[in-house]
């Protein structure tokens, strides 16, 4: 078992965490949220006041982070963790972030001999909850075979994607092809429920047809059509509205400067920014059904 230590301890971090100290693992948790805190204290975890203080003694450090920025500030500078850390210290970021940004903390970890890689997750928090997650890996092959029993506790599907920063790449890319699906869907069941069709009906119709999707499968949209989803209590938790939104300008971004056409990726963004600025930021990103169908 390894000596952990977890930072970013939000929907997906915290259930991480968990898996973690199940796996018997030795944990030690650091978020700002006091409240995310005490529930892993609660389950064993330890924790710290300070990040530095955190990772003493850490064989491994995972973060999990709401954006590039945070990230940056949390392992760079004279006063980020690489400046601190021992040299071969495992490092896994599992935050969704641009691949510049992964590239230059993986350039910057491997200049002082400490083994990086980006790792984000797919899954959601359910996947998170249940250990089910997938972990999408760059760095080398060493590094990932070297994180790859921790990630097990944590997730069923492991890939290495390729070299620092392909993590991310692939992220954006199942993220852009989820909007896509998940506005599609809403839109699909909106259409035939204007028709007077049964949601939950229509749903395993397509389910079993040609127009069977994941979202259809695993997280349908409709309210009540399916027990244990966001959309059957109100689109609370989840995967928020303003992370997809953040995941698609990743993914706009990364288009830009490769030339690469995405109509459809561009019109999800457009979507769920719409969806976002009438108060849904905060939901669940399959409340994108409610742009359809408004109450």
């Amino acid at each position: 078992m390894a000596t952990i230590t977890f930072i970013g301890l939000g929907n997906m971090g915290g259930p991480m965490a968990s898996n973690l100290l199940k796996a018997g693992h030795d944990v030690t948790v650091f978020d700002l949220s006091k409240d995310a805190v005490a529930a892993l204290v609660s389950e064993g975890a330890k924790t710290a006041d300070t990040a530095h203080n955190a990772v003493k003694g850490a064989e491994c450090v995972i973060s999990m982070l709401p954006a590039g920025q945070h990230v940056e500030a949390v392992y760079l500078g004279d006063d980020g963790l690489l400046a601190h850390l021992p040299e071969g210290t495992l490092v896994v970021d599992s935050s969704t972030i641009a691949s510049e940004t992964s590239r230059s903390v993986a350039e910057q970890a491997k200049a002082k001999n400490i083994p990086f890689i980006d790792a984000p997750v797919s899954g959601g928090v359910g996947g998170a909850k249940a250990g089910a997650l997938t972990f999408i890996c760059g760095g080398d092959e060493e590094t990932f075979n070297k994180a790859k029993p921790i990630l097990e506790a944590m997730g069923k599907n492991i890939f290495l994607a390729g070299e620092s920063g392909a993590g991310q790449i692939a992220k954006i890319c199942n993220n852009m092809l989820l909007a896509v699906l998940m506005a599609g869907t809403s839109e699909a069941l909106a259409l035939g429920v204007k028709n007077g069709l049964d949601p939950a009906v229509l749903s395993e119709i397509m389910k079993q047809s040609s127009g069977g999707n994941w979202a259809l499968n695993g997280y349908n949209p409709w309210p009540g059509v399916m027990e244990g989803v966001p959309a059957s209590r109100e689109y609370e938790g989840g995967f928020l509205v303003n992370l997809m939104n953040k995941d698609l300008g990743l993914a706009f971004d990364n288009a830009v400067k490769n030339h690469a056409s995405i109509p459809m990726g561009s019109l999800a963004r457009n979507l769920y920014e719409l969806h976002a600025g009438q108060g849904n930021g905060a939901l669940d990103f399959s409340s994108i059904q409610r742009l359809y169908t408004p109450e």
